[in-house]
Parts: C-alpha cells; structure tokens; sequence
C-alpha cells in the first residue's frame, strides 16, 4: 500500500513536467515543439517572434502558474486540516478580500496609481502588487491577533468570514463611486490572470511562493498532531497557539502573494487538496503536501491552457475556467461526505 502511495510522487511529477511543456507549445499562435526546445536552449530559431512569444510571454506564465498553483493548494490543505473542514479555502480568512480591498483602493480611489509622501511615484502593476500585499498583510494581522484571543478554531473561521465580508463591504462603496472605467479595470483584474507577472517581477513571485511552501513543508508534524484534535496534539508536545498562528502566517504569505501577482485566483485552493486525497485515500500530510503541491501546479497549468481557444485570438478570464475544474470536485465532496473520512 505504501508503494502504491509512493508512486503517486513520480506519477504526478511527469504530470507536471508534461503539462508544463504543453503550456509552451500551444498557444494563439502554433510554434512546433522542436522549435521551443531550441529556443530554450538559446540555439537558433526560424521566427525572432517566436522566440519573444516563447521566453517573454509563455515561459514566464507557466513559471507563474506553477507556483501559484502550488501556493494556493497548500494554502487549502493547511486550512483544510487547521479548522478539520473540508470546504475552508484560502479566501476562508479574509486574506483574498483583504488583498482585494488594497487593489480596489489603488484601481478605483487612486486611479491605478498613487504618490508615496509625494516623493515616490507607483503606478501600474507595481502599486496594485504593493497594494495587494499590504490589504492582505492587514487583514492577516487582524486574524493572528483574535487567534490569540479565541480558543475555538470554528470561532476564528468565523471571524475571518465576517473580516471578508467587511473588505467587500468596503469594495462595493468604493465601486458605487467610482467611474465605470475603473469598476471595469478592477473587474477583470478580479477574473484572475497568469501573465500579469513579467520577467521582471518573475523572481520576487518565486521568492515569496518558495518561502511560503518551505514553511509549509516544516510544519508537517504538527498538522499530522491536529489530525488527531488538539488535545491529543497538545498531549503531544504540539503547542497549539504557536502552531496555529505559523500555520495562518503561511497560508497568509501563500495567499497574498498568488492573490497579489496573479488575482483572486479561485477554486485551486479549495479543490486540489481533496483530489490529492481522494487519489491517496489517506490524510497523512507526509504523503498529501508534497502530492498536493505537485497537483496544484498541473491544474494550475491544465487551467491555463483552457484559457486559450483553439483558433480564436481572444483568451477567456481564468476564474471562468477554474470553477469548472473545482466546482464538480466540491459537489461530489458535499454529496459524498458522510461516506468519507478526511481527518483521521
């Protein structure tokens, strides 16, 4: 049994590898495989412009998809087993909202850019990643403070509801007076996009995603222990505060980065931990991390090439993609769940 749950490692990793490749060769625009192999290696290439469109325009938004795929999916196993529900998500605790409140004030009260103390000057993607980070920073602190004050895990769940709900409170005030050319700009910015993050930028993303998925990987022990329930985890050695707020400290860097470089991604969080625990049939999050990590990336990247029509030159919104990867997991989830064990 331990061999077949093992296979599931090199199973998933040439899923990745394969999905990866394919997010480089199809596209708008048809560039064979022999082609992109080259450009990649920096040898020769029939078309310059396919050279642009591989390293400058693909390349980077199968990186961003990797990682963001990554970081979403171990968000959701992190808060999956942190609150013992299998439908919190990493917009559970506000810190999507909060990310999307910081962008709403750059987008509809600044006008997509902003003066800082009159001397620096962001504008574009920059303020809206800054900002983004800072909303989610915000709304994060607000949840580790509470965690200190509320013992009850379903409690602090519903606390950060009621924080989401105050962030989209506030966007919805800030849209009503807004003009239509912003509302429209933050509305699809909040469609979710995987090529927002430029060459430039790339590394930083990466940076913060690695960081948050190493924090993760550490904390293994301890959510194995929660499986348990807290008392047995205390019982344990597990000092349940610490644990809690590192776990909400990860899942906050995982979240407000992805939310920040990419948009308020959805469904990827909430539904590739419970396909990597189905196809496992286990909750030992020794086995479920790592094969969860690798399955956020490739439906990361499986969603990002939905986006692309076959013959069309227009690419659908991403969150118009996700749900209909998501939505029938969390269905069968619900449908079936006196049937199946998550935690144990």
């Amino acid at each position: 049994m331990n061999l077949k749950k093992t296979a599931f490692y090199p199973v998933t990793a040439i899923a990745l590898v394969a999905v990866f490749a394919a997010n480089l060769v199809y596209g708008a625009v048809h560039i064979p495989f022999g082609e992109v192999i080259s450009i990649l290696f920096g040898g020769a290439t029939e078309s310059e412009a396919w050279r642009h469109i591989v390293m400058q325009s693909r390349l980077p938004q199968a990186v961003t998809a990797l990682f963001a795929g990554a970081s979403l999916a171990a968000s959701g196993l992190l808060l999956q087993t942190l609150f013992r529900n299998p439908l919190a998500g990493p917009s559970i605790l506000g810190i999507s909202d909060g990310a999307n409140l910081g962008v709403a004030f750059v987008m509809l009260f600044f006008g997509n850019s902003f003066n800082l103390f009159s001397v620096y000057s962001l504008s574009g993607s920059l303020a809206m990643i800054i900002a983004a980070f800072l909303g989610a920073c915000i709304i994060l602190g607000i949840i580790i403070y509470f965690s200190t004050k509320v013992t009850s895990p379903v409690m602090l769940l519903i606390i950060g509801i009621m924080m989401g709900y105050l962030a989209s409170s506030v966007i919805s005030i800030l849209n009503y007076y807004s003009s239509a050319d912003r509302v429209r700009s933050f509305v699809m910015w909040g469609m979710g996009d995987f090529s927002g993050v430029s060459s430039e930028r790339l590394p930083f993303f990466i940076i913060f995603s690695l960081a948050g998925l190493f924090i993760a990987i550490l904390m293994i022990k301890p959510l194995n222990a929660l499986l348990l329930g807290e008392t047995y985890a205390a019982n344990l050695g597990v000092k349940i505060k610490r644990a809690r707020i590192i776990i909400l400290l990860c899942t906050g860097l995982l979240t407000a980065s992805a939310t920040a470089f990419c948009g308020p991604v959805s469904f990827i969080g909430l539904a590739v931990p419970h396909i990597a625990r189905l196809a496992l049939g286990s909750s030992n999050n020794t086995l479920l991390l790592p094969v969860t990590i690798l399955a956020g990336s490739c439906v990361a990247l499986l969603c990002n090439m939905l986006t692309v029509m076959p013959g069309a030159d227009s690419v659908l919104p991403l969150n118009a993609i996700t749900p209909i990867v998501g939505a029938p997991v969390i269905i069968y989830i619900i449908v079936n769940r006196k049937n199946i064990q998550y935690f144990k």
